[in-house]
């Protein structure tokens, strides 16, 4: 089950009472902590989506430099540690992305800038976007920036801002490619770049063509599990 991260509460809800971002950053934390509590204890993994780790990067924070963004993303990394005490790390995933719209995503942080600061995050999981022409391909950042060895990668392996259903070849090559970065192919799962339906009444890809694109997600894992398990 999803839940907003600290963060992008506080870039997408104004704050209007707090001296400081920090501080409504951290009251935030303190009682999204509560939600992510009542999820695991519903029996749930948490995925945490937190978009202000990169996504921000070119909207709220656009007018920091690179190095005071990093101080951002590291600060909001802490909301998101606080928010999860006494939460097993393996109960959680947090999600990472630069925003799902259709656009050129050129302004993007690279992942290369934040992603020894994603992996501060006490969480079990890590769910990045590497279908994307933009990102797809950053997954090579994980032979030289390795996920600890507890963590499993959500590799996005279908994108969630056009109505092209993926072919289930060009799935399995994007999952055995992950594989292959990681050097651990028991720690790879398929998953999509990010959510359909963002916001309300705001939709780019056709219902019908959801359930395609999510089948050639199905049917390119079986491919790629033929071929790692081979």
């Amino acid at each position: 089950m999803t839940a907003a991260s600290p963060g992008i509460v506080a870039t997408t809800m104004m704050n209007h009472h707090y001296d400081s971002h920090e501080d409504y950053l951290f009251a935030l934390a303190r009682e999204l902590g509560k939600e992510y509590r009542f999820i695991i204890e519903a029996g749930f993994l948490l995925q945490i989506d937190a978009p202000d780790l990169a996504m921000e990067r070119a909207c709220f924070f656009q007018h920091q430099s690179l190095a005071e963004f990093q101080d951002t993303v590291a600060l909001h990394i802490a909301a998101i540690n606080m928010a999860l005490d006494g939460i097993p790390a393996d109960q959680v995933r947090l999600h990472c992305c630069w925003g799902n719209r259709d656009g050129p995503h050129t302004e993007d942080v690279a992942l290369d800038d934040v992603l020894t600061l994603l992996l501060e995050a006490k969480v079990g999981g890590l769910c990045l976007p590497f279908a994307n022409p933009r990102h797809a391909h950053e997954i090579e950042l994980l032979r030289t920036t390795p996920l600890p060895p507890e963590m499993v990668l959500v590799t996005g392996t279908i994108e969630s801002t056009s109505n092209y259903v993926e072919h289930p070849e060009v799935v399995a090559e994007r999952i055995v490619r992950a594989a292959e970065a990681l050097g651990d192919r028991e720690r790879v799962i398929a998953g999509v770049d990010c959510g359909f339906g963002t916001f309300a009444g705001y939709s780019l890809v056709a219902d019908d063509v959801v359930w395609a694109k999510l089948q050639a997600l199905s049917d390119g894992a079986a491919l790629a599990s033929k071929r790692l398990w081979s």
